[in-house]
């Protein structure tokens, strides 16, 4: 993953209308739409999920 990263999408209103926020510092933004600031952070990665074992069985019945 880059570290130049920008969001596509306000998460607010999901306009594109979007710019760095010199106020907020590192990783904020700026929604010209709505006038909302906030700021991106990457947490770090998650482990992969535990794969089934075996055959799955179908407990339906018909």
């Amino acid at each position: 993953m880059s570290e130049r990263a920008a969001p596509f999408h306000c998460p607010y209103c999901g306009d594109q209308d979007l710019r760095p926020s010199e106020a907020g510092g590192h990783g904020s933004w700026e929604c010209g739409s709505c006038l909302r600031a906030f700021s991106v952070k990457f947490l770090g990665l998650l482990s992969a999920p535990a794969s089934v074992s075996g055959g799955q069985t179908d407990d339906r019945t018909d």
